[in-house]
């Protein structure tokens, strides 16, 4: 089991290092945007990447999901056959959305509040839109065919090349917003012609009729699905733009975004972890592994969550040569970090429960799940906002996040139960609720200096060593590791 373990640590640390700089490099556009345009302009691509981010769905319609599934299972066809039905089917849905949006362009512009000066932007979304879709299905095979190092080289070439051209394009030709549109494209082309030795390699123009029927019936209740989670994602802007300010929306985005931590350790641990529980779902002791699986992945968010809570002022408010990791001006709004950090975890622990609904494809429960977490999300920012201003947008992304964790839960435990070590997580999260009690109470009597936050950390780790942790465990994988490491 524990070998097991040490492949499923070594693709998330691939995945994790590359998605770590990549996130990284894309989080220092945030202050170039905001130091170059106007909140208005960099409100006009929140505002049309947010909607990107909802048609993504639409373009992929559940067949990533269906296609991990099937392509790992194997029940149907060849791999051939497993690759080249879905990416036709996306192929041909992709070319018939995209040139829907470019015919209606200049129609959409003004729907959705952007000026008509700027429907160029509408048109470059969807071809954006486009290249983005045809190469997803690629990329799934490389996670499938175990090819991280390859994917995550891919991705860190996308994001480098997008920076270059904003700076270029930017900077250098002195061009506005377009050119953030423009860059994004041409990356997104990158990307599909580096992952095109892949499509040569399992392409066949041929359509599996069976498997493509299967393809839909697991991956179309994904889309509600899909939409649902990105509304979780996105719908918060605009209803903080409607019942605040644009500059509201700068400060909640602006520290929203320091966020990207613990977004960073979930996505690198989903990557590998959606493969890893397909392939070895069968095992007799799966449903052992999966457990310990999510103990330490709760004793790891949990204690980034703590670690950078504390910190997390202090690290903002380093000085870089007159510059810090947000404007002064932002400051205000850091309150909301650890809350948006819990959000996070939380959405980790919905990826870690999706293995159920996958094993046992229950997709059918995923719009449900994620339809109530949407519901709340737009229920809970319409009442908090006006009460509590910022704070209550990022308590409605936890309490959103925190339904569909537990919506999830249920329907797993249902179909697929799994005994998860309960009296080591019961002991983790009441160890991380007085911690998180204290640092609240604490910041609000402003007697949460250094010195304070050093001495809860220790607290915090001491008792997870001392009643959590589990140390003929740790030792049996170092011991694995180190006699990985010697071979």
């Amino acid at each position: 089991m524990f070998d097991k373990l040490k492949e499923l640590t070594k693709d998330t640390a691939i995945y994790g290092i590359s998605t770590m700089i990549g996130r990284f490099l894309n989080f220092i556009l945030v202050p170039f945007y905001t130091n170059i345009f106007s909140p208005g302009d960099y409100g006009i691509v929140i505002l049309v990447y947010s909607y990107i981010a909802i048609l993504n769905i639409f373009f992929i319609y559940g067949m990533d999901a269906a296609f991990l599934k099937y392509a790992a299972f194997k029940d149907f066809g060849d791999d051939k056959d497993n690759f080249s039905t879905p990416y036709i089917s996306v192929f041909i849905t992709s070319v018939f959305f995209s040139g829907l949006i470019i015919l209606l362009n200049k129609t959409i512009t003004e729907s959705i509040g952007v000026p008509l000066n700027y429907s160029s932007i509408i048109i470059l979304s969807s071809v954006i839109l486009f290249i983005d879709a045809n190469a997803v299905i690629p990329f799934l095979k490389l996670r499938l065919e175990k090819k991280a190092k390859q994917f995550a080289s891919i991705k860190v070439a996308n994001i480098l090349l997008n920076i270059l051209l904003n700076v270029i394009l930017i900077v250098g030709m002195g061009w506005g917003i377009e050119a953030i549109f423009i860059s994004n494209l041409t990356a997104s082309l990158l990307s599909l012609v580096l992952v095109s030795p892949t499509i040569m390699r399992f392409f066949k123009l041929s359509f599996h009729k069976v498997l493509f029927n299967r393809l839909l019936k697991f991956g179309l209740p994904y889309l509600p699905a899909g939409i649902a989670i990105m509304l979780v994602q996105v719908v918060d802007v605009p209803i903080l733009e409607r019942l605040t300010d644009l500059d509201t929306v700068g400060i909640y985005k602006a520290n929203y975004k320091l966020g990207i931590f613990m977004m960073l350790f979930v996505n690198m641990f989903q990557y590998a972890w959606q493969p890893f529980f397909l392939q070895n779902a069968k095992e007799e002791n799966a449903k052992q592994m999966f457990s310990k699986v999510m103990t330490y992945f709760s004793i790891i968010g949990f204690t980034m969550l703590i670690t950078l809570s504390l910190f997390i002022d202090d690290i903002v408010k380093i000085n870089f040569g007159g510059f810090s990791i947000i404007g002064s001006q932002y400051w205000s709004g850091i309150e909301i970090v650890p809350i948006i950090l819990l959000g996070y975890l939380f959405n980790g622990f919905f990826v870690v429960f999706s293995a159920g609904i996958y094993i046992e494809e229950k997709s059918i429960y995923a719009p449900i799940v994620a339809g109530a977490g949407a519901v709340t999300n737009i229920v809970s920012n319409l009442l908090l906002i006006p009460a509590f201003g910022i704070m209550g947008a990022a308590f409605a992304t936890l309490i959103s996040y925190g339904v569909m964790a537990f919506g999830y839960f249920i329907v797993t435990q249902k179909y697929y139960k799994i005994d998860y070590e309960y009296l080591r997580l019961i002991k983790l999260f009441i160890l991380v609720f007085f911690i998180g009690i204290s640092y609240y109470f604490l910041r609000s009597t402003d007697e949460l200096n250094l010195f304070v936050k050093l001495a809860m950390l220790v607290v915090y780790v001491s008792i997870l060593f001392k009643f959590i942790i589990d140390p003929t465990e740790l030792r049996m994988l170092k011991e694995k590791l180190i006699k990985q490491r010697n071979k």
